[in-house]
C-alpha cells in the first residue's frame, strides 16, 4: 500500500512485459501467473476507467477474498464524474482544517487528488464483534479483497493505485462517504488507463522474505 502526496506524484513505470510463469504450469494456470507476477502500481492514470460490466467483475473478484466467519466486511464506494468534483472540496476542507494558520487556497491543490483517475474507489471494512475472528482479521479480510481487485483490474488491462494518507483517517471524510459508525475507511483504489508503458521495477530477492522453519531438535538424554 502506497501513500500518494498528490502534488508530487510518483512516475512508477507501468504496463510491464509479462513475467515468465514457472516452468510445467499448464495454459490456464500460466495466464493467471502472468497476471499476477506483472502486478504492479499504476502512475499516473487517465480515461478511460472500466465500464460498468468490467466494473462488476472487479468487484466479484473482491467478494471471492478469504473472510474467517462469513462476516463479509467488505464495503466499497465508487466516486466518478461530477461526483470526484464534490470529494476534491471535501479534501481541501480537510487540508485546510489540519493547517487553521493558512489560507484556504493555499490547500486547493488538494482538489487534484478526486481527478487523479477516472474511477476512485473508497475501502472500507465493517466491524463485528464477534467471539472467534477479531476485528483485525476482518480488516486482513478487506485487505484481501483490495488485492483482489488490483489483480482483476490489472487482469482487465488497466492500472491501479492504492492511496492512504492523512485523508483516509479523518472522521469527516469518513462521514462524507457514508461510512457507517461501525465502518473504517481504508484509503482508495485510483483506477484507469496508465499513461505511459514502462519496464517493471525490481523485486525483492526471495530469500530476503522466505524463510524455511527448522523445528529444533530434542536433546538426546
Amino acid at each position: 500500500m502506497t501513500t500518494l502526496d498528490i502534488s508530487r506524484p510518483e512516475t512508477e513505470s507501468p504496463r510491464p512485459a509479462m513475467a515468465k510463469p514457472a516452468t510445467g504450469a499448464g495454459p490456464h494456470a500460466s495466464a493467471a501467473l502472468d497476471v499476477l507476477l506483472s502486478r504492479q502500481s499504476q502512475w499516473p492514470l487517465t480515461e478511460p476507467g472500466p465500464a460498468d460490466a468490467e466494473l462488476d467483475l472487479i468487484f466479484d473478484a473482491a467478494l471471492r477474498a478469504p473472510d474467517h466467519g462469513n462476516l463479509r466486511p467488505w464495503r466499497f464506494v465508487t466516486i466518478r464524474g461530477d461526483a470526484r468534483g464534490s470529494l476534491g472540496d471535501v479534501l481541501v476542507d480537510l487540508a485546510s482544517a489540519r493547517s487553521p494558520d493558512e489560507p484556504r487556497s493555499a490547500h486547493a491543490h488538494r482538489r487534484q487528488k478526486a481527478f487523479a483517475a477516472p474511477l476512485v474507489i473508497a475501502l472500507g471494512a465493517a466491524i463485528s464483534a464477534h467471539p472467534k475472528v477479531p476485528e483485525i482479521e476482518q480488516l486482513l479480510a478487506a485487505g484481501a479483497a483490495a488485492m483482489n481487485m488490483l489483480n482483476a483490474i490489472h487482469a482487465l488491462g488497466y492500472g491501479g493505485f492504492w492511496s492512504t494518507g492523512p485523508d483516509s483517517y479523518e472522521a469527516r471524510l469518513h462521514d462524507a462517504l457514508g461510512f457507517a459508525a461501525n465502518e473504517r475507511l481504508l484509503g482508495f483504489l485510483f483506477v484507469g488507463t496508465p499513461k505511459t508503458l514502462g519496464q517493471a521495477p525490481a523485486r525483492a530477492a526471495r530469500s530476503a522474505h522466505v524463510r524455511e522453519w527448522q523445528p529444533t531438535q530434542p536433546a538426546q538424554s
